[in-house]
């Protein structure tokens, strides 16, 4: 089965990995200079570049591996085994002693898995857990990721818990407005309004959501604009998990 996503099409490469040609070709280099074509087994299908894409397809958005193998013309199996051998070799060294004008950012992400000892039904999947990740700005290196935590911790609470304010004790931290109460800096953002910019009172809104799972949000902003004035009759979702998303939008 021929695959979607490719890496010799350059519009695939922005994308879903967020670098330029030339510094995914960097990329893909060094990866083989480590060992990326190094074959264990059975032989590779896909060129070492497609693979450095699938890996950072299924890092960089809410794809499953299960849904991102068809796109590259594979099967789950192979996925995985692409990604096994692949993610060492991705992977940076974390950020050193830092500087004195070091500046983190913090944030937390919803990991799914069926360990149930350390997850919890949450809003964006079944079954999922809360990971801290802390960044540097300047370098954007990895500083501290907490300990997994349920995917029904919030933000604020999961700072704490997971241990990464340790990592982040005598720095200035850089947060979203899930982090109040920790001690972070929250930018603020436009005017706190339901909707910036124009007015929407009386006019017709189309309502764009990159990825939908159950529909609940995008039913919920809706409802919204809708107390607010504008007229919404369509929404356009890029990409369907097939949760029941639809069937909520169409009621």
């Amino acid at each position: 089965m021929g695959g979607v996503i490719s890496a010799d099409d350059p519009k695939w490469i922005e994308l879903y990995s967020g670098l330029g040609q030339s510094k995914f070709d960097q990329l893909v280099a060094l990866v083989r200079r480590r060992g990326g074509d190094v074959q264990r087994g059975r032989p590779w299908r896909l060129p070492l570049a497609d693979r450095v894409l699938l890996v950072a397809t299924y890092w960089r958005t809410n794809l499953t591996l299960r849904q991102v193998a068809p796109l590259f013309g594979g099967s789950k199996s192979a996925a995985d085994r692409i990604l096994d051998h692949l993610a060492p070799l991705l992977a940076i060294s974390p950020a050193r002693r830092p500087r004195k004008d070091t500046v983190y950012i913090v944030d937390g992400t919803l990991v799914p898995t069926r360990d149930r000892r350390i997850s919890a039904a949450s809003k964006n999947y079944r079954y999922s857990t809360n990971l801290q990740v802390v960044i540097e700005a300047n370098s954007c290196l990895v500083v501290a990721i907490g300990i997994p935590l349920p995917g029904t911790r919030n933000d604020c609470r999961a700072f704490a818990e997971s241990g990464v304010d340790r990592a982040c004790h005598g720095a200035p931290v850089i947060a979203d407005g899930g982090y109040q109460g920790t001690g972070a800096l929250i930018p603020q953002y436009g005017t706190c309004r339901l909707a910036e910019g124009a007015e929407v009172a009386g006019r017709r809104v189309l309502v764009v959501e990159d990825v939908v799972t159950s529909g609940g949000q995008v039913v919920l902003s809706t409802a919204d604009l809708r107390g607010s004035g504008a007229q919404v009759d369509e929404a356009l979702c890029v990409i369907d998990r097939e949760q029941g998303g639809a069937d909520a939008l169409a009621a």
